[in-house]
Parts: structure tokens; sequence; C-alpha cells
């Protein structure tokens, strides 16, 4: 016998022993979903990223059932009681931080992972270096376990500042690509990006992503566990001690700063390296 499909925000039970004993259990939401529903991207067409050891996208397609063309995962987003499913577009980078402990510990050019900043802020651009960290394969829109890492454009020049530049660049691009195969998928042009996760401390980096993307990316320092917060908030609905409110603290709001003739030739650039990257494992 298969259980009973329940929404995310009800209350399924109470605790019988300990502590919590009397508790409702009334909130449940997936890792990602939770913390979609955490930054309040309630709304069709809003989306937010996680920027973790990967990254993880999801964006809000309201109640239509969107199915991908473009590499992506359909998903129920959330459902909050007797209220129609939302669901949602997908997309996961597999190397998001990953590469950034990849630097310290294998490479050893930082000391730790906070050091990323600093180094990668020492050059004003990667001077046509990219760096393609596929080390078991690429993940969306590509899905191919056939793709390894690639560092292109090394010349006499090129230092441990370039490296460090163009491997967060390399996170920026990958979630570009994902938000490509959104807009294409739903035929909406997302606006802006909602952000959280260990990653999102650097501030340069998350200037990257609005540069490279060309829409504006959002942080709060109270969103860095947008996951516990959202599946809080969807406890707290179905105890009927939470109403729809404002996100708590203040933004930081970063915009793109490169022309629209500058993205499109990095972005090219970024997807010439990615092909190359591709069908090397056998």
């Amino acid at each position: 016998m298969l259980p009973t499909i329940c929404s995310s925000s009800e209350v399924y039970g109470h605790v019988r022993h300990g502590k919590m004993e009397g508790k409702a259990i009334a909130g449940c939401l997936g890792d990602q979903q939770a913390a979609l529903f955490g930054q309040h991207c309630f709304n069709r067409g809003e989306a937010k990223c996680t920027y973790g050891t990967g990254c993880f996208m999801l964006s809000n397609t309201g109640t239509d059932i969107v199915f991908s063309k473009h590499g992506l995962l359909t998903t129920v987003a959330y459902k909050l009681g007797k209220e129609p499913a939302v669901y949602a577009l997908e997309g996961a980078v597999a190397i998001g931080g990953e590469v950034v402990r990849w630097l310290r510990d294998n490479l050893n050019i930082i000391s730790s992972s906070s050091d990323i900043e600093e180094l990668s802020n020492r050059v004003d651009s990667t001077h046509d270096l990219y760096f393609v960290p596929a080390f078991s394969g690429l993940y969306a829109p590509y899905w191919d376990p056939t793709a390894r890492g690639l560092i292109i454009g090394i010349t006499a020049y090129t230092n441990n500042a370039h490296i460090a530049r163009a491997a967060l660049e390399a996170v920026c691009f990958q979630v570009c690509e994902i938000l490509e195969s959104m807009d294409a998928d739903s035929g909406i042009k997302l606006q802006y990006l909602r952000t959280d996760g260990g990653m999102t401390k650097n501030r340069a980096f998350l200037g990257m992503q609005a540069d490279i993307s060309g829409i504006s990316v959002e942080c709060r320092a109270e969103s860095a566990e947008a996951t516990a917060m959202g599946a809080g908030m969807a406890a707290a609905k179905a105890l009927g001690i939470w109403n729809v409110s404002a996100l708590p603290g203040e933004a930081l709001l970063y915009t793109p700063t490169l022309s629209v003739e500058e993205r499109e030739q990095k972005l090219d650039r970024w997807k010439e390296a990615v092909k190359r990257s591709r069908n090397w494992a056998k």
C-alpha cells in the first residue's frame, strides 16, 4: 500500500514521546522546494539559486506543469493545504562551491575557502581564460557524463588569480545556462534571481553572477538558510500562525555592469570551452 498523498502544509500528526511531545508535525517540503518557498518565490517566473557544494535552481511556473525541452526537470514546488499545487522547473550544477574546495585542497592556491574572494579580485578579468569544472561530467542542461574538467586559454601571463576568477565565473556560467533554459521553457524572462547558500558570502562572486546572467541578483543575510526557513513557514502556515509577508532584512542587490555585447561574447567563449570538454571520458 502507498501512503496517502498530503500537501506541503497541513497537520500530519503530533509527537508522542520526548520533550516535543504534543507538538504538531505540520510542514513537509523537499530541500530545494523549501528554499524556493523560504525565498518567497510565490509568483510565476520567480526563481532562486542555492549555492552549496553544487548549485540548485528552481523557477516557479505557477499551476502550469511545464515539461522541459531544454535539459531541465519538472517538479512539484509546493502545495498549501487545499490550494492548487504549484510547480517548478529545476536545474542542477554538479560543481559549485566544490570548485573552491578543489582549489584549496588539490592545487593549494588558497589556505581557506574565504581567501578566493581576495585572490580573484587581484585581477580585473580572466583575460580569456576559461575553467570548465566537469570533474565527473556536466549536469543541466547538458547531462553529459563524458565531459571532463578543462582550463583553456593559459598563457605565460596566467597566474593563480586568473584561475581563481575563472573558477568563480565557471559557477556563474553554469547557472546562467540554466537560466537560459528556464526562460526558453517557461516563456518568461526572469528579471532577478534570489540567492542563498555558502557562496553568497562572496560579494564579488554575486557581482560576477549578475554580469554573466544579465539580470539582477538579490541576497539577504537572513535568507542564508532558506531551506530551514521555508519548512518552518510551511508548518506555521498550517497552524495558522503565519501569513505571507515581506522577506526579512535588507536585500543586497547586484545589477549587471557588462554591456550586452561583452556578456554575449563571454558566454559564447564559455560555451566553446564546454564543447571542447565534452566526449572526453571513454
